[in-house]
Order: C-alpha cells, then structure tokens, then sequence
C-alpha cells in the first residue's frame, strides 16, 4: 500500500479532501488533550492516527465525529461542520469506537438488521454477511474477541457510508484475529469508503495506511507515509537482551552509536544506530557479561518517539 494516495495523484486522479481539521483545540479543566492539530484526510485513504495511550488520538476523532465539541479550530467533514451538522454527518460516517461490540443474544443477522435501518441508504447486509461467511442463526455473544471486531469491521459498512473511523480496534487481540481483521478494514477501503484508522501500533499503521499522522502529548509531531517515515529512521536498531550480571548502564549510554537505555524488567533496551549492535556487545564482551535473550530490530515507533523528543526539546 506504500504511498497510494501519491501514485494516485501521479496518474492524474483528482484527490477531494474528504475531512479537513485545522488548529483542532480541545482541554478537559487543565489538561490540554489537543493542542492545534491540523491534517487532512483525501477520499478513498486509509489515514492513520498513531501514538502512546494518551497523546489525544480519540478526543481529535471524537472531534471528527461530532461526539464531542471542540473549544476552538475548524473541521469540516463531507463539506459539514460535525457540531453544527451532526445529523448529517451521521449519515455519512460510521464510527467503530474501541472495546464495542453488538449486545448479547443479538443474532447476527438481527444486528445488520438494525445497524441498517439507522440509515436513509444502507448497504446490503445479507451480502455483507455472506462476504463474513456468516449464518444467519449465528449469536453475538457466541464470538471470540476477534469476532467481535471482524462483526465491527462489517457494521461500519451497514450503512453505506462515506467515511469510516476505526478507533484501535485491533487492542487485545490475538496474531491471528489481528490478521483477519486487517484483511477487513482493507476490503472496506476497496469498497471505496475513507477510513481514519486510531492506533497505537506501528505493525498495524505501516500495513494499512496511505499516510500516518504521529502524534505525542496532544500535538501532530509529523505526518507523512509509512515509507518516508521509516526512512528518516532507517539506521535505527533495537537491541534487547538479558544481561548475565549487573552493570552500569552509562557503559552503553556514552557509545557514539546508542541514543537511548533503559530497563524493562529483567531486560535491558537499547536503541541506536547501525554501529549499535557492535558497540554494545564489544563492551559487554569487555566486561564478561553475556547478552542473553538477543533481540535486535528495526527502532520504529520507539525511534519516532525519540524524534519527537528532539523536537520537542527547547533550543
């Protein structure tokens, strides 16, 4: 899916601006949860939100979705103010909020059902159930987790909307239903719909958005396609591993090659370059401890974080 939204506009396909927030502006009390974020989102992407627990990312769809209102900026969804037009906003967005799921000893078909007739054109349901691979006698509260969030994958499509948003929807659950999942949220994309994807991993937003706005501490730290991303990160490294004796961490943090140290229990974590790898197990080697448990992998959204940081940071 690497840059779709470009190789669109390199073929001469007219892009429209499906959502567009400018200097969104939102706080609880004190607390300041969105702080000027502004972004478009193009018709026919699927337009990631991606950061840590907290950084704003459903407060800035609730936004969006006219759920919440905002204390100052613009958002214009499908040409509407979502406050001031949330009756038709509704008809044109679904939104599959995290951790919902249909009611118990609701049928599967009885839910289509009446996900349908909320709307003034909804889709097919007997169709959407067949593409499932769904019974009609099926229970909804025979279903795994996962279950659970392919039914909301085919809801968001119930009413034939415009826009869908996906608020992590994937949390908690296991490789495989994660997997299946992922396959759905892409068939509704090739459905046609637009699809604002909240996440808070880097595994899920790479395979299926066109384009990733990162964000940290309520604010839009950069936002780019998966592939631009990763590439001012490239060189990062990950290396984890379980030292055979205690040691002073400022050993490893003094490299020329390591950015970062820090443990996670009984594991030690440190993030760098290409020259990192070598570096610390040179030293270890120099100190006889052995690494054990050796993990080394790309930094990614471990490495975006330390960039913001370093945008962050005073000058």
């Amino acid at each position: 899916m690497e840059d779709a939204a470009a190789d669109r506009q390199s073929k001469g396909q007219r892009m429209s601006v499906v959502i567009d927030v400018q200097n969104l502006h939102k706080t609880y009390g004190d607390l300041v949860a969105v702080d000027d974020v502004s972004f478009t989102v193009e018709e026919g992407e699927i337009f990631g939100i991606l950061g840590p627990s907290g950084a704003g990312k459903t407060t800035i769809v609730e936004c969006i979705e006219g759920l919440r209102n905002r204390d100052g900026g613009r958002i214009t969804v499908l040409g509407c103010d979502p406050r001031l037009e949330r009756a038709e906003i509704t008809q044109q967005i679904d939104a599959r909020l995290q951790n919902g799921r249909a009611p118990d000893r609701l049928q599967i078909a009885e839910a289509l059902s009446l996900y349908s007739s909320f709307y003034r054109d909804p889709a097919h349901w007997r169709q959407l159930m067949d593409a499932l691979g769904l019974t009609t006698g099926s229970g909804c509260d025979s279903r795994s987790g996962g279950r659970d969030q392919l039914l909301a994958a085919v809801l968001a499509q119930a009413g034939n909307p415009q826009v869908a948003v996906f608020d992590e929807l994937t949390t908690g659950l296991d490789p495989q239903s994660r997997q299946d999942t992922w396959e759905l949220i892409e068939a509704v994309r090739a459905s046609g719909v637009t699809i604002v994807l909240v996440t808070d991993l880097w595994e899920e937003a790479e395979r299926l958005c066109d384009r990733i706005a990162l964000m940290d501490k309520g604010r839009v730290a950069v936002t780019d396609t998966p592939a631009r991303l990763l590439e001012r990160v490239r060189s990062g490294q990950r290396i984890q591993f379980r030292p055979s004796a205690p040691f002073n961490h400022d050993l490893l943090a003094q490299l020329p090659g390591v950015s970062g140290v820090n443990r996670q229990g009984g594991h030690v974590v440190v993030t760098g370059n290409d020259n990192a790898l070598s570096e610390v197990t040179s030293v270890l080697a120099h100190h006889r401890i052995t690494a054990g448990n050796l993990r080394v992998d790309q930094a990614a959204l471990d490495a975006f974080l330390a960039l913001i940081g370093r945008r962050s940071a005073p000058s």
